[in-house]
């Protein structure tokens, strides 16, 4: 059987230390054709021993639901890879020296990158195809000077690559042309607000189609109040934490990664759980609500001045795209601002592409689901022809 061009899927691949989630997609239709995720992976009692024995789990679980890898005519395998450091604003094919430059990168994701690798070589061993690595941070490469430097000493800045990266890029790089294609507008022309709720939250500031400034950091712990992530804390925290709790550096880290935000504030890290418990009268799930949405707001208005105003006001991912009460309270009270949801359009349980405001809001507040994978599976048949 031949395949069209266009017919043929990219493999893509999320490498998690005890996990590998994958798809198969079509980039130039969007067409899923198979998706899944392989857990426990080189945990004790699991019989899946490492990434490599993943892949054949995930081919048994492919062929279960009626797919052969090896007879779809594989066009590539685009990885999600979180951190690309100073070293990578795009794409790029992984041959040994990438890998070696994605591993040295460690340091500034320890969480993410050694899995990244560990699931490239594994998939460099099986599918004899080319292999992209997509970075999480490309997106914000461009960010201004004045966006992305901390006002640190800037010979430590350059000796340990020190600046703003941040995170989910490509989703927001997706949702920001979705945006642009649900107005009908060149997104050249747009000044977008993009929001990016789900247990990772971010924010972005969006200028014809490019990032000028972003919430997360050097790491993703910076920004907005996250499922177990702080968000912003006084940066003397640790300090303190140290010297009067007589915490460690890693303990604090875990605190401040793991045990924060919603979940520290509510005990609960699930929203809609959030959510039952804000409307049952709980005052711990209420005060976490509201901090949450006093953090976004502090995020639009402050994105508000760097655009020098907004066309559009973007809600995605699970947060985002599906909690009502949540995109309410952020537009409540900005009407001076120009942003204003209509009750009707927002508690609409609709969940493609969609506008929100009401007729007389000056900036258009929309939902807009994101894809990364497809947005990984696209910017992998680019690059690969």
């Amino acid at each position: 059987m031949t395949h069209a061009p266009t017919d043929r899927p990219v493999l893509v691949l999320n490498a998690g230390s005890s996990s590998l989630k994958y798809q198969l997609v079509v980039p130039e239709s969007g067409e899923l054709r198979a998706a899944g995720i392989v857990e426990r992976i080189g945990e004790s009692g699991s019989e899946v021993a490492d990434h490599a024995a993943a892949l054949e789990v995930m081919g048994a679980q492919l062929r279960d639901d009626g797919v052969h890898l090896d007879d779809v005519a594989l066009r590539a395998v685009g990885h999600r890879v979180v951190h690309g450091g100073p070293d990578f604003s795009a794409p790029v094919v992984i041959d040994d020296a990438v890998l070696e430059r994605i591993r040295q990168l460690s340091a500034l994701a320890p969480l993410h990158n050694p899995a990244a690798v560990i699931g490239i070589e594994a998939a460099r061993g099986r599918f004899d195809v080319p292999h992209v690595a997509v970075f999480d941070t490309a997106f914000f490469s461009s960010l201004p000077a004045e966006a992305s430097t901390y006002a640190v000493p800037r010979d430590l800045a350059a000796k340990h690559s020190i600046r703003r990266y941040g995170f989910h890029g490509t989703s927001h790089q997706f949702v920001a042309q979705a945006t642009a294609d649900l107005l009908g507008r060149p997104l050249t022309d747009l000044r977008q607000v993009i929001l990016h709720l789900g247990n990772g939250c971010s924010a972005s500031a969006v200028r014809g189609g490019h990032a000028v400034d972003t919430s997360m950091g050097l790491t993703p712990l910076q920004g907005l109040v996250m499922g177990t992530r702080s968000g912003d804390v006084d940066p003397g925290l640790h300090a303190y934490l140290s010297r009067e709790a007589g915490m460690s550096i890693d303990e604090i880290d875990t605190v401040l990664n793991k045990r924060s935000g919603v979940l520290g504030l509510s005990g609960v890290n699930d929203f809609r759980e959030l959510v039952h418990r804000v409307e049952a009268g709980d005052d711990a799930a209420r005060l976490a609500f509201d901090v949450v949405v006093h953090r976004l707001k502090h995020y639009v208005g402050a994105y508000l001045a760097i655009l020098g105003g907004a066309d559009v006001l973007v809600f995605t991912a699970g947060i985002g795209q599906h909690s009502a009460p949540v995109r309410a309270a952020v537009a409540d009270g900005l009407g001076e601002l120009g942003i204003a949801v209509d009750p009707a359009r927002n508690g609409d349980g609709s969940t493609g592409a969609r506008i929100i405001s009401s007729d007389d809001s000056r900036v258009v507040v929309a939902v807009v689901p994101t894809d990364e994978e497809l947005a990984i599976a696209r910017q992998t048949a680019e690059l690969v022809g």
